[in-house]
């Protein structure tokens, strides 16, 4: 057990080892965030690298959903008025 939560916490360390092309940017963060942050010695630039990816995720994400809604809603549509195109699997039938 111990051995594999090492290895798993190496992994997402060395997920940074790569250099990356960095930004220097300025940030304002609340500071009560910032303390405690500092005090639990949590990097604060892969933090708020780590929000950003999950932002651009969520928005990215949104935007496809919003692109692609009429393909979607169609897709549905054909599905409800004509069924699925091949059979339910036995695994995936309901027991009456």
């Amino acid at each position: 057990m111990r051995t594999s939560m090492l290895k798993s916490q190496k992994a997402r360390v060395m997920k940074y080892e790569t250099p990356a092309n960095r930004k220097r940017v300025n940030l304002t963060v609340r500071e009560d965030v910032m303390s405690e942050a500092q005090a639990l010695d949590i990097n604060i630039s892969r933090a708020a690298e780590a929000g950003i990816e999950a932002a651009l995720k969520a928005e990215q994400s949104r935007r496809w959903r919003e692109d692609n809604a009429d393909a979607i809603r169609a897709h549905n549509e054909r599905i409800e008025r004509e069924g699925m195109a091949l059979p339910t699997p036995w695994w995936a039938e309901e027991e009456v």
